[in-house]
Formats: C-alpha cells, structure tokens, sequence
C-alpha cells in the first residue's frame, strides 16, 4: 500500500488502549483535505496588524473649490473606509499652505490665506497601523490691489480728482470700482453708510464746499467677487479773503409830466453788494415862470423800503419866487464798516452774504419804491371854462451814500 494513502496514526503515551484498539480507530483522511489544511497554515491570518490585506481606502471632498483669500472650506473624509475588523484611528490634514492638522473624526475645515492652487490631503491611518491618502485641489483667488492717487488737501469749493485707475487684479480680470465719498453720511439712504456707490468709474470728481476732514472708501471688486478697500482722508482748508470796503455815491433823476390825481413810482436796489448809510431826496415842480395868476401846485412824494422804512414829503413853498419842493433825508442808516483786513470763510458767497447781511446792519436792504404823485393841480382860475394848467412838470433826484463791499482772495 502507497504510504500517502493511508491516514496518520497516533497513539497516545501511556494509553491503556490496546494497539488493536487503537487500530480500530485510524480513519482514512482524503488527499484534497490534506492538501487544504497545508494551504491555511501556509497563509498569514487576515485581520492581524501587519498583516496584508487591511489597508484602508481613502476618501475626501470639499464642499468648494473655488474660493476668494480669506474665505473657509469645509473638507469631508468620511467616505473613507478600512477592512474589519480594522478600523480608522485618526485622519492626517495638509492644505497645501504650510499649515497641518489631525482630527479623529472625518471632517476638518481651514480658511486660506494665501492664494494659488492648493493640493489638499489627508492620510487616514486605521489601528492596524496601514495608511492610504487622497487628495483635492482647491484655487485661492487673491484679491485686486488698489492703486490710489488723489490730493492730500483742497480748499473749500475745489474739486479734487481720485484716481484708482492704476488698480489691478493678479490673476489678470476684470474689475469695479464703488467710490463712498463720504463714510459717515447714508447718500443712499438705505440706514447703512457703509454700501453707497457715489461713483463707479476708476476716476472720479469730488468737490467739497465746506472746510474740514472728509474720510471716504475706495473698493474694487474682480469677476469672481473679490475685494480690496482702502480708505482715504482729505483736508479741506478754508479760503482767506481780505476785506474792504469802498464808498460810492449813487445819483438817480427822474422827470415827467403829471397831472392831478396821477402818480408814478420808481424802483431801484441801492444796497444791492452794499452797505447804506444815507440818503437825500429831492422834488421839484418844473416850471419857467412865476405864478401869477395861478396858484402853485402842490404834490406828494413817498418812499417805501423793503427793510421797513417809509417816509412822506408834501411841497412847501414860502416864496413865490422859488419852486416848490418835498424833501426826504436820512442819515446814519447804518454803522460805517471797518475796512483793510483779513478773513477766513469756505466761499466768496458765503463771506459776502454774512458781513453783508450782519445783524442790525440791513438797513436799507432791498427795493425801494418813490412815488410821485400830482395833488392840487386844479382847479385853477378857468379861461372860458377850461383849465389852462392841468399838470405839471417834475424832476426827482435822489443821491444814495453806500459801501460797497470788495473781496479779494489772499493767496495760500
């Protein structure tokens, strides 16, 4: 009989079986069997630490890919898997910026300051001490740089230009511009001073009226919505105005006929860029002879000022051989001005209008009104029933004393 046919046989030391006994208990084992039991001791066991077979499979996603400098991804690595009874210890990070991180658990976020590709990986390492890695790219994109130039000061009333037209974004893209000229101020009026869009082209133009400190932002925006904001300040300084003032004499005349009962007025604005002081007034009934058979004429002359003042004047005639008149006079309307000194104000208009309209300095002020009006031309002594005088002749001529105001920027 072939040996490899027949089945082991044991027999065990100091047995009290008897060998035919024993004999009778050798069973047959099959060579497939054999050969099988050789194979198994052969292998390694599965499942044991360092041994083949228990590596785990690694797995990452991000929830972006694209994103501005600044901004946090969040990263997840669940998926990833390990062969039982294995299991998965810890979870090793890299973002690809110099900056490192180990998690037990599957996620991890991290926010990217610098720009650029990142290659983003994570090791995952399972207590069997195997090790599998997987990887995402994600694009940093960096912000524009803005390129600021514009005055460090104007003087009230000028125009300062602001130009970030030499901006740029890294990447090459395009850009736009929002202009706030001022921060502290709601232009929109939506309750939020810090979104207005004054301007939204790379150059813009600001003037300023009032002196003072004006702060304002500067932001560019790229096509994937990144921003870069600078802020600005600007000094706006007064203007120095030096202060005279000139004294003229105005005359104005008028002549024309009236007869009994009509008037005329005249307009006329004296203290229009001045400062009145005094006035003289003077009606006179034009004639060329001496009344002899008829009595003298008599009229009225009136002045209305829009600062409040009136006055009335009726002829006066003590000799015969004089023409009658009606005078108005006033003087001292005003204190007389000082003059030949300096002065700041923001604007010409603006200095010009406070000195020009000082308190208790208006007098005279605004349009004045004379009226003329004929009274008592008649009756007269009729010649066959007809009034040979009916009207008169009469010349006004008034002379206004003023100073008017002169000012001169002092250059800065």
């Amino acid at each position: 009989m072939n040996p490899l046919n027949r089945a082991p046989h044991f027999e065990a030391p100091n047995s009290h079986m008897s060998r035919s006994h024993c004999s009778s208990a050798v069973t047959k084992v099959p060579k497939a069997a054999i050969l099988a039991i050789m194979m198994i001791i052969a292998s390694p066991l599965s499942g044991c630490s360092g041994l083949g077979g228990s590596a785990p499979n690694a797995e990452v996603n991000a929830d972006q890919t694209e994103i501005n400098v600044g901004e946090t991804v969040n990263f997840d690595a669940r998926e990833s898997s390990t062969p039982n009874p294995t299991i998965i210890d810890e979870y090793q990070w890299n973002f690809g910026d110099g900056n490192e991180k180990t998690t037990k658990q599957g996620v991890a976020s991290h926010t990217f300051l610098s720009s650029g590709y990142h290659d983003v990986r994570v090791t995952v390492l399972n207590d069997a001490g195997e090790t599998d890695k997987a990887s995402v790219t994600i694009f940093v994109n960096s912000a524009p740089t803005v390129v600021l130039e514009m005055p460090g000061y104007i003087r009230a009333g000028d125009t300062a230009t602001l130009d970030a037209s030499n901006s740029y974004d890294p990447e090459g893209a395009s850009m736009e511009f929002i202009w706030d000229f001022n921060v502290m101020s709601d232009s929109n009026n939506d309750g939020d001073p810090s979104n207005d869009a004054d301007s939204v082209a790379p150059i813009a133009e600001l003037t300023i009226e009032n002196s003072g400190n004006r702060s304002g932002s500067i932001t560019v925006v790229d096509d994937k919505g990144a921003t870069s904001t600078t802020y600005w300040s600007l000094m706006v300084t007064s203007r120095t105005f030096n202060v005279v003032w000139e004294e003229q004499i105005l005359d104005y005349e008028w002549s024309g006929y009236l007869e009994q009962g009509q008037s005329f007025t005249i307009e006329h604005e004296p203290g229009t860029g001045a400062r009145v002081m005094q006035v003289n007034a003077t009606l006179t009934l034009a004639r060329d002879l001496i009344p002899i058979m008829w009595p003298e004429d008599n009229f009225t002359l009136s002045i209305d000022m829009q600062s409040g003042w009136s006055s009335f004047s009726s002829t006066q005639q003590d000799n015969v051989t004089q023409n009658s008149t009606a005078t108005i006079e006033r003087g001292e309307m005003n204190s007389y001005p000082n003059s030949g000194y300096t002065v700041t104000s923001d604007s010409k208009s603006v200095l010009e209008e406070a000195l020009l309209n000082e308190a208790g300095e208006r007098f005279g002020q605004g349009t004045w009104e004379w009226t003329i009006t004929a009274d008592q031309c008649d009756p007269d002594l009729p010649v066959d029933d007809v009034d040979p005088d009916q009207g008169n002749d009469w010349q006004l001529t008034v002379r206004v004393v003023v100073f008017v105001l002169r000012l001169s920027e002092v250059s800065s």
